[in-house]
């Protein structure tokens, strides 16, 4: 809770709110989720997810998911997380699966999209799942010069109705150079909003207002 109340007093527009971020977060109680609505007033993308990993161990981790996914619809919740990968491909039947427990739900696709062996059809895939309206992904390797170079053709094929969200580390500079290249529209980031900034650290209001600053490029 304390983490959100910096966040919304230094300017953040949505908050992804998750448990056990140093597992790459899982789905959170819904009570904190409950409220965290109440007391910010921000919109909530919550993580739906059970493990490490970007697969599902069996049906009864698959139903649990759902539980959540459809308990996340009832509390009114801006959307959900989700992301499910075999190999080098997405798991769209896994993901169509959750989805349907609440079609009514709108849903970021997370980082599993990065382990896509062909990004640019995985894209294409996400289009045809009308809940699906976000992708998070890093954007490729190298600086951030080079990944907005990616994020420009990946936001190319996601067309209208699908937003590419970058995160995975990052800044205040990045953030500038995406920015200023004009490929996407919102950012994610994690620890460059805590001070100091390494994951699990406590959010920091004037972080968080200094990045905000940053997608102004000041």
């Amino acid at each position: 809770m304390a983490d959100a109340r910096a966040a919304a007093a230094g300017g953040a527009d949505r908050l992804e709110v998750v448990r056990e971020i140093e597992r790459g977060g899982l789905t959170p109680s819904l009570d904190l989720v409950r409220a965290m609505s109440a007391e910010v007033g921000l919109p909530l993308r919550v993580m739906v997810r059970e493990n490490d990993g970007f697969t599902v161990a069996d049906a009864g981790e698959l139903a649990r998911l759902q539980d959540a996914f459809a308990a996340l619809a009832e509390l009114g919740v801006d959307g959900a997380v989700v992301g499910f990968a075999r190999g080098r491909e997405l798991d769209l039947e896994t993901t169509a699966a959750l989805l349907g427990s609440a079609p009514a739900l709108q849903a970021t696709f997370h980082r599993a999209f990065d382990e896509a062996l062909d990004p640019f059809q995985a894209i294409a895939a996400l289009r045809k799942m009308p809940q699906v309206d976000r992708i998070l992904t890093t954007g490729g390797a190298g600086d951030w010069h080079a990944r907005a170079r990616l994020l420009e053709q990946y936001t190319s094929v996601a067309g209208a109705t699908l937003t590419v969200l970058p995160g995975g580390n990052l800044d205040a500079d990045g953030l500038r150079i995406l920015t200023a290249s004009g490929c996407v529209r919102e950012g994610h980031v994690g620890r460059a909003a805590c001070e100091p900034p390494v994951p699990g650290a406590p959010v920091s209001e004037e972080r968080v207002r200094h990045l905000k600053a940053a997608c102004s490029g000041t």
